[in-house]
């Protein structure tokens, strides 16, 4: 009989174990890692709003239950992804978060329970909290610097911590001033907001798009992001762009005390906002107001004139917003309200297996296209075998599908009653599709995966890809087409290949440049880009290796402990021993598990590997080496706490314990929960129980909460 399974996915969380834990944590990562690049990077999203907010908060629930399983590279250590190729890089003064979402009227109590828990003066239920109501455009995110009153540069979000700088363009939109009216403007002010294209001004660009290219935008959103990057400032001016404040980064001096207030600055100083709004008081004891502004907002969707998808709510306080701060990646003192996903019907024409980087097989349906709410989409993942045995997917079925927003959306249910007589259970393949390998899953696992290695063209070519991607070797002119051609033609197979090429090339009696579409310029300009990859840093090194669950934090950490190539790759191969010294020191590295370092060594078993990292950077032998690796150079601390693990107990009398941990980590240390000879502080308070006593018994430094705030000076 066959054995009924589960999708992980299905699991409660608090059944998971934590091997199953540890794994769907990796799982997640690789998961919302690749929506985030197709969505900030590429304006190309594959799933719904309410599909990646699921990933999120399901990563996000089984973090809070494992902590000791949090990747230092997970999804709730990012946001964003990385600022696109073509722009000059810029670190943003303040990072640029994302916000967290609410679903129903009971997410936005427990935002506002949170709020009331991490402020101790907020325990008081009598003090109520006032909020900020404002429509959320749905748009590109944008920062804008001014100067004694002049815009001086202009950035997108980009990862949250670096954005692309298109000062050219942003000067091109006719809602931002260049130069600030009337006074009062502090001498540095970063405005930050949303570039948008109007509903009406979209139907007309795409009127022109049809005729001058017959191929039109998608949406607004991938309009006005897609206008906005032009490297071309003068494609930009002829883009009817818009633009709405709502919040600001680095300021010289205050500008107001509420949001409410900073709002009217904004608009004094001759930014358009984001309307209508609304003030909120003692929501507290009354929810109508709040739940009438979000069912007024839905209303009024339709007839706004710009995109949005839901409402956003903001702690009017501007000096309680300041305590809550920010988590890894979102303010504690806003919230987005989203709209409920918009639903329609179309068919399933036939169901997909697509092979990864790592050879995981997904499922994908293809749709008789249908418009949902202004989207034409024809694609939707399916997850995994279990997810279409669970709802029952079969090719030709009749299906619901729904989205958030303007992506790909997902199959919410099969509507049986127009099923095909013929109809026939989907039966997922037992071989891979590209390589004919095996398809083959872990007992209890979701996911399945082709076996074939390297062998799997696939797999080949999506390893390929990410070794030149712009977080690893960033080579220019090796994107997805030129990987798949050089790979068909057989003069690419493993990274070896890549340093060789022109080498091989220089003998070939059909040269690069007299293939079609390619020349002499573009046969030098993809050599010259190569050869100025050859040297490269050993956290870009490690990441582009493609090493399982080693994203670009877990690089850093490992380049961080090791400095060098050598010691690097000799620890590793001695730390296949799981009783040796070397794994060991491997698993003392905070933020490696169990599971992390069981992957990194796996990669080091692998014959084929070795031979590919002996030829790439002969650690013995540097000289006979394609690729120079650089030693790992660490960065001076400026906090006295930074990179120290600092442990809490007992209770905080000056404020919550969440405020307190929350000060610790912006100030740079690692808060953990649990004592140990690794614990550099130990922060006792009133009812400090067995971890002071167990402090003590190991000789660790014991501070009161007065000497851990004048240590960290009160941050």
């Amino acid at each position: 009989m066959k054995k009924n399974r589960t999708t992980r996915f299905d699991v409660p969380v608090g059944q998971l174990t934590e091997e199953q834990a540890s794994s769907e944590l990796c799982e997640l990562a690789e998961t919302i890692s690749r929506h985030d690049r197709l969505y900030y990077g590429k304006d190309q999203p594959e799933i719904t709003d309410a599909e990646y907010d699921a990933l999120r908060r399901r990563n996000n629930a089984i973090e809070a239950l494992f902590p000791q399983l949090i990747l230092p590279d997970g999804p709730s250590r990012r946001v964003g992804t990385e600022p696109a190729a073509g722009f000059r890089k810029i670190r943003h003064a303040i990072p640029m978060t994302s916000l967290e979402n609410a679903l129903t009227l009971d997410h936005m109590g427990k935002f506002l329970d949170g709020v009331r828990n991490f402020i101790l003066e907020l325990h008081d239920r009598n003090i109520s909290i006032e909020l900020v109501g404002e429509p959320k455009i749905d748009g590109l995110s944008c920062s804008l610097r001014y100067e004694k009153g002049l815009l001086v540069q202009g950035l997108t979000r980009g990862n949250g911590f670096e954005g692309e700088d298109v000062t050219a363009n942003v000067k091109t939109i006719k809602d931002i001033p260049r130069q600030l009216p009337g006074k009062g403007w502090p001498d540095v002010l970063e405005v930050r907001g949303e570039v948008y294209m109007s509903d009406e001004d979209f139907l007309r660009l795409n009127e022109q798009q049809e005729i001058v290219s017959g191929k039109p935008f998608a949406n607004p959103r991938n309009a006005a992001a897609g206008s906005l990057r032009q490297l071309d400032p003068d494609v930009t001016a002829h883009r009817p762009l818009r633009f709405f404040a709502y919040a600001w980064g680095e300021v010289s001096t205050p500008i107001a005390q509420t949001q409410w207030e900073a709002r009217h600055k904004l608009k004094e100083w001759g930014f358009k906002l984001n309307e209508p709004s609304t003030l909120v008081e003692g929501i507290d004891s009354d929810t109508t107001t709040l739940s009438r502004y979000y069912e007024n907002i839905h209303a009024q969707r339709s007839s706004l004139g710009f995109s949005v998808d839901g409402v956003v709510m903001k702690i009017n306080r501007l000096d309680w917003q300041d305590r809550l701060g920010f988590d890894s990646r979102s303010p504690r003192w806003a919230i987005a309200w989203k709209f409920p996903p918009e639903q329609a019907m179309t068919l399933i024409r036939n169901i997909e297996v697509q092979i990864g980087r790592l050879g995981r097989a997904t499922p994908v349906a293809n749709l008789a296209p249908i418009n949902v709410g202004g989207v034409l989409v024809s694609r939707a993942t399916l997850h995994n075998r279990d997810e279409i045995e669970r709802k029952d997917i079969r090719e030709d079925d009749t299906v619901i599908i729904q989205r958030a927003g303007d992506v790909i959306p997902q199959v919410v249910a099969v509507v049986k009653d127009r099923r095909p007589v013929h109809s026939r259970p989907y039966a997922f393949p037992t071989l891979c599709p590209v390589c004919g390998s095996t398809l083959a899953r872990e007992e209890d696992a979701a996911e399945t995966y082709c076996t074939g290695g390297l062998v799997c063209q696939a797999q080949a070519r999506e390893r390929l890809l990410h070794f030149v991607s712009r977080n690893a070797f960033d080579i220019e002119g090796l994107g997805e087409k030129n990987i798949r051609l050089l790979y068909d033609k057989g003069l690419l197979r493993t990274p070896v290949d890549i340093f060789t090429l022109e080498d091989r090339d220089r003998h070939s009696g059909q040269p690069l440049s007299t293939w079609k579409y390619w020349g002499d310029t573009s046969a030098i300009n993809l050599f010259d880009a190569i050869n100025r990859a050859r040297a490269i840093s050993l956290d870009r090194f490690i990441f582009a290796l493609g090493i399982r669950q080693v994203g670009e934090a877990t690089a850093r950490l490992l380049a961080r402990h090791y400095l060098t190539v050598r010691n690097w790759c000799e620890s590793m191969e001695a730390a296949v021993d799981p009783d040796s010294d070397a794994r060991k020191d491997l698993l003392s590295i905070n933020g490696i598990g169990e599971s992390m370092a069981k992957d990194i060594v796996s990669f080091f078993r692998e014959p084929q590997n070795q031979e590919v990292l002996n030829k790439l950077c002969s650690p013995r032998d540097i000289s006979e080496s394609p690729v120079t690796v650089r030693d790992f150079e660490p960065m001076k601390m400026a906090s006295p706490v930074s990179g120290k693990t600092v442990v809490f107990t007992g209770k905080m009398e000056t404020m919550s314990r969440s405020e307190a941990k929350a000060r610790a980590e912006r100030s740079g240390a690692n808060v953990v929960s649990s004592v140990s000879r690794k614990t550099d502080y130990v922060v006792t308070g009133p009812g400090a129980g067995s971890k002071e006593k167990e402090a003590r018994k190991l000789g660790l430094t014991i501070l009161s909460e007065s000497e851990w705030l004048d240590l960290t000076g009160k941050v």
